[in-house]
């Protein structure tokens, strides 16, 4: 089965920088939910660097599915969950609560449909407090792009027209209408973000 690995470049360049905003972030213990986990490689690392959290990866692809059993089948961490069917934009997951939600390098590679349901999910599964954790390039206002970012949004469109770079105030405008609010922004390598988003004690999930 460990021909089914895949494997993402960035995955080594930017694991070490998020995992030491996540050791600050997360909960000591409780399960944490990955949305979007590609390749699996991150699942593996942060779970094996933060043994008191139970992992629970998902991704909608078959293929990076597949990708992620074969990481776990070599890694055999007692923490990690197999990896779960779960499409962002879905209007149920299968997923009933989480303590925690991590989705990294998403936003910019799916549908906008997909960001509002990560957030709809957020707001069903989040106590408050808790965190949802998002990593990837974003637009600001006020600040020029790097032109790097403004090449990979134009490679982005011509792929799916429906993929870009998000607005960072209109992600955080989107979470605060499903009671999240921004605690921190956090500059990464590589022109990326870190947001940390916390379930607002006010905040209501959205009617289903």
């Amino acid at each position: 089965m460990t021909n089914a690995r895949r494997y993402a470049p960035a995955t080594e360049r930017n694991r070490e920088p998020i995992l030491a905003i996540l050791r600050d972030a997360l909960p000591a213990s409780g399960t944490i939910l990955e949305v979007a986990s590609g390749t699996g490689e991150h699942a593996i690392h942060f779970a094996a660097a933060l043994p008191g959290l139970v992992w629970q990866p998902s991704d909608p692809d078959p293929s990076a599915l597949a990708s992620i059993r074969a990481w776990a089948e070599g890694a055999k961490l007692p923490n990690l969950r197999p990896p779960l069917l779960l499409d962002a934009a879905a209007p149920r997951w299968p997923v009933p609560k989480a303590d925690a939600i991590l989705c990294i390098n998403m936003l910019h590679i799916s549908p906008w449909e997909a960001t509002i349901g990560l957030m709809q999910g957020a707001a069903r599964l989040l106590d408050e407090g808790a965190p949802l954790f998002l990593y990837g390039p974003y637009r600001r206002a006020g600040i020029p792009t790097a032109p790097s970012n403004e090449a990979f949004d134009e490679s982005l469109k011509t792929r799916d027209p429906r993929w870009g770079l998000r607005d960072l105030d209109t992600v955080v405008a989107l979470a605060g209408e499903h009671g999240l609010a921004l605690d921190r922004v956090v500059e990464m390598p590589a022109n990326n973000l870190s947001l940390l988003l916390r379930r607002r004690a006010d905040g209501l999930a959205p009617a289903q």
